[in-house]
């Protein structure tokens, strides 16, 4: 039998924007039979790949992915490949032996990359577009090249297994691959370890030299017993032998150690990061785990790999001192400023080191791999000390959600060629766009025209993006949490261009009235295995499962521990450096319900300490269960009552209207349905500034219809018409009809109480039609592969086209009526004080009528009062139990018409006709 060996594997997440599931869709997962209990190489499934056989080498440093499969075709199956750090792809198996299928390509493919990321799944080709189904493991992986031998044809192999976790060097085909599930101390004198099969020998190594426990206790579970207790920074591993041939060497995790009595001893309350002067520089990270760090000053931002005329790789070392509560530090005399700089960490996970950027960093080099040192007066645009925060109320808010991209990709934005994409065309002025003799405002001055007082921006801060060659991706793939993701700037090289250009950006919504929202996404990170969190503190920053397992309540392979006294003071100390550095008018968070209430808590209270007026909000569900501990309140919907001074969403409102969110395509709600009503309660509420059954607190209440990971209210219109089959074709919606979805959706948002939300474009009817690679419409296909008449479009456009994503604004010239309607609503929104009352405040009455296909609603404003009628599509319509919904007349004696979405005049008496908004004035 062949000496087996496997490689030390953690979990590793591919980058959140181009996974589905951080999308807060259940990821669907093929079902697989129960692994064999040996698992024989001679005897694998059919080869049904029908690859070739022969390799044809390239002699050329070559990783080289064996892949084996049982009792299940090959043929759908593929790898999603990254260097660490940048965006992955799908890449095929393209070769087969008697193991099973090869994926070999060169290490130039992947920029000579010294570590790679990978996911077995299948491809979209065979799971749909969009559509992630993995393999049987959860968790993704992770493979350092520096840790595989070369062969001779210049190749890397590693070996993996369906339903096995580990990554292994050898074929083994012979054997039966014996693994270690966890070996981890339970406290700080007990090992633990638990295998696949009988162990016969263990041999425990403490900072590399065998030592000699007080009792071993063999078996498929290993209990060791040390002589004395271990220090969390010691370096322990232990090897595992099945046989005498067979044996694993595998660190002994120490995520147990992190008790009350580590953080009595370890917990620190001191400034973090480059500590920048003109005259001196100290860095501090903390890692009480680690036994060395040090830190390596760089002149360049780049590294030689990503650009050999651009970059460098030469840096000057200096050995940091460990200090009180685990503090690494050094101070270097001079002036710093504009130098990049990492850690190299060596530590019980990474015995041999690593180096990382630091997590406190402020800016970096390209694509986010060295941090930089800098001074931050050098990085205000003129003006910027004039820069005040806006001092709305959040229930006066109409808040514009928006990509930074997505604003300016479109041919038709007509801004200048170079910035579009950029912050800088974020903020461009003077764009238009003309066809048919009619012109129209684009970009910034759209926004302006539009009226909003907020735009929320899907993320900005860095991201696993490679900036040199980017590409559409929504931004939930954290890199580096304090720094501006470069991809947006116009020199990505510079870590100072990226700070200016946001300042600028920022400053010229302000002078406009427009406060800046920042979406950040603080519960998972691009890649758990490797981040500079589990570098630095192996097993502290995330939290995991009994099992030892990463746990995946975001969805996407990993989350943080907010109830980890560190990980909430990163949070709070990141969130106060941007609201202060930056001026920014609030945060929305991304899966909300991941992180404990006393975290949100005492976040948002210390940035009000810097502006009172933020305004801060997110969702209230996590994307999967979670790992909090028991006794520590998520920040859920269900507990909404316990936040203080920030909101969340009300999905319960949205899915009323238009069954979004986890409904299925084809549900339709109060003002998507063309055939019957439905229940209105929660929109009713909705209008109150009421969380049905969460909140009656306005403050805690964010009113929407749509945002970025949902259909499009166009959209969710087109896959209802194309997928209910108890709707006609003969009453699909037309896209009149759709205009008037959209105009009663949003009418009822902006007519609520609490914040007011929508996505952008919803004002000219967007639309996310699916292109291919070569730019053209894609028609949707029924599930026998029909054509259904009609484009595909996406509700999950996180990692489409910029086509797909684009602002297209000939929509604006097709659909002006509902632009103005929009700008009214908005107009109302931020003017009648009825709609920014509080809790126990008179502000808006609301009711059902007429069988529930009429909603009517009233508030005031100073000496005006308004009256509101909602006409759902099911007036004058018969429901499925032959109820048929008259027409209901209204009186409008005494009052003028503010709007009517439907462009009648008014009259003394008017009958409400389907789908339409009569909004009233006197």
């Amino acid at each position: 039998m062949r000496k087996l060996k496997i490689l030390g594997v953690a979990a590793l997440l591919v980058i959140s924007s181009l996974t589905a599931a951080c999308n807060k869709k259940k990821e669907e997962r093929p079902s697989t039979p129960d692994t064999p209990t040996e698992v024989n190489g001679k005897d694998p499934i059919a080869n049904d790949s029908g690859l070739p056989t022969t390799i044809a080498y390239n002699n050329e440093p070559s990783i080289m992915i064996h892949y084996q499969r049982y009792k299940g075709s090959y043929q759908p199956w593929c790898l999603w490949l990254w260097s660490e750090g940048l965006e992955g792809n799908e890449y095929m198996f393209n070769y087969a032996d008697d193991y099973g299928v090869i994926a070999y390509y060169p290490l130039s493919t992947f920029n000579n990359a010294k570590s790679l990321g990978f996911i077995v799944k299948q491809s979209f080709a065979y799971a749909g577009d969009g559509v992630w189904k993995k393999d049987d493991i959860e968790s993704d992986r992770f493979m350092d090249i520096d840790m595989l031998k070369i062969d001779e044809h210049q190749c890397y192999n590693v070996y993996l297994c369906n339903k096995q976790a580990p990554v292994y060097t050898d074929a083994a085909r012979t054997n039966v691959m014996k693994a270690v599930t966890s070996c981890e101390f339970t406290n700080n004198t007990t090992i633990k370890v638990i295998a696949n099969g009988e162990v016969s020998k263990v041999v425990v190594k403490k900072n590399s030299q065998e030592v000699t426990p007080k009792s071993i206790s063999l078996g498929k579970t290993v209990t060791i017993t040390l002589n004395e207790a271990a220090d969390v920074s010691d370096i322990f591993s232990v090897e595992i032998f099945f046989d005498e041939e067979t044996k694993v060497e595998k660190p002994v995790s120490i995520r147990n150690l992190y008790d009350a009595a580590f953080d009595s001893k370890y917990n620190y309350d001191g400034e973090l990061g480059a500590i920048y002067t003109p005259t001196q520089t100290t860095f501090k990270v903390w890692s009480p785990v680690s036994k060395s760090i040090t830190l390596r000053i760089y002149d360049n931002g780049t590294p030689s790999s990503v650009n050999a005329a651009k970059g460098s790789d030469i840096y000057q070392e200096y050995e940091m001192s460990k200090g009180e509560k685990g503090v690494f530090s050094k101070t270097l005399d001079g002036d710093l400023e504009g130098k990049y700089y990492t850690y190299f960490v060596t530590n019980t996970s990474y015995p041999t080191g690593k180096e990382v950027v630091d997590p406190y960093a402020k800016s970096a080099g390209v694509s986010g791999l060295r941090g930089m040192i800098v001074d931050f007066s050098k990085t205000n645009p003129t003006g910027w000390d004039s820069v005040n925060y806006l001092t709305y109320d959040r229930k006066e808010l109409t808040v514009y959600e928006t990509h930074i991209a997505e604003l300016t990709c479109s041919p038709t934005w007509g801004g200048t060629a170079a910035n579009a994409k950029l912050f800088k065309g974020f903020y461009e002025s003077g764009t238009t766009y003309t066809n048919g003799g009619k012109t129209v405002k684009t970009g910034f001055d759209h926004i302006k025209e539009l009226g909003v007082n907020a735009v929320q921006i899907i993320p900005f801060f860095d991201q696993a993006n490679d900036e040199t060659n980017m590409t559409f991706n929504w931004g939930y793939n954290p890199l580096n949490y304090n720094v501006v993701e470069g991809g947006y700037s116009s020199d990505p090289y510079d870590g100072y261009v990226r700070i200016r250009e946001l300042k600028e950006l920022i400053k010229a919504y302000n002078e406009a009235g427009i406060t800046i929202i920042m979406d950040v996404v603080y519960n998972h990170v691009n890649g758990l295995s490797g981040c500079q969190f589990d570098v630095l503190m192996p097993y502290y920053y995330f939290r995991y499962n009994k099992e030892g397992q990463a746990s995946n309540g975001s969805g996407c392979g990993n989350e943080t521990a907010s109830d980890k006294y560190m990980f909430r003071k990163f949070m709070i100390d990141s969130t106060k450096f941007w609201t202060e550095e930056y001026k920014l008018g609030g945060f929305r968070f991304d899966l909300m319900g991941i992180h404990d209430i006393e975290t949100m808590n005492q976040l948002t209270a210390a940035c009000k300490t810097i502006n009172p007026h933020i305004a801060i909000w997110g969702e209230p569900w996590a994307g999967g269960t979670t790992a909090l501990p028991a006794g520590m309140p998520a920040a859920v919907q269900d507990n909404a009552s316990r936040y203080v001074g920030y909101g969340a969403f009300n999905d319960l409102m949205r899915d009323a209207m238009l069954k979004s969110g986890m409904n299925r395509s084809y549900d339709r709600g109060w003002t998507t349905q063309n055939k019957w009503t439905t229940p209105t309660y929660e929109i009713v509420d909705g209008l109150k500034g009421i969380t049905t059954g969460k909140t009656d607190d306005p403050n805690k209440t964010i009113n929407y219809a749509t945002c970025h990971d949902n259909y499009t209210i166009h959209d969710r219109c087109v896959v209802a018409d194309t997928t209910n089959t108890d709707i006609k074709p003969e009453n699909y919606m037309s896209e009149e009809t759709m205009e008037k979805v959209s105009n009663l959706s949003n009418a009822l948002v902006f007519a609520s109480q609490g914040t007011s939300f929508m996505l952008a474009g919803e004002e000219m009817l967007r639309s996310k039609i699916v292109y291919d690679n070569d730019g053209n419409p894609v028609m949707a296909k029924d599930e026998e592969g029909n054509s259904l008449g009609v484009y595909d479009v996406s509700g999950n456009s996180y990692s489409s086209t910029y086509k797909t994503n684009e602002i297209n604004y000939q929509w604006k010239i097709d659909h002006e009526q509902l632009f103005k309607n929009y700008q009214k609503y908005v107009a109302l929104k931020q003017s009648a004080t009825g709609l920014h009352a509080g809790k126990g405040e008179t502000g808006v009455s609301a009711e059902a009528l007429n069988s529930n296909s009429v909603i009517k609603a009233s508030f005031s404003s100073g000496t005006k009062s308004y009256l509101c009628y909602f006409v759902s599509g099911a007036s004058g319509k018969t429901s499925p139990s032959n109820v048929t919904y008259q027409p209901l007349t209204i009186d409008t004696t005494g009052y003028s018409l503010y709007l009517d979405s439907l462009n009648r005049e008014l009259a003394p008496s008017m009958t409400l006709q389907p789908y339409e908004v009569i909004i009233l004035e006197k």
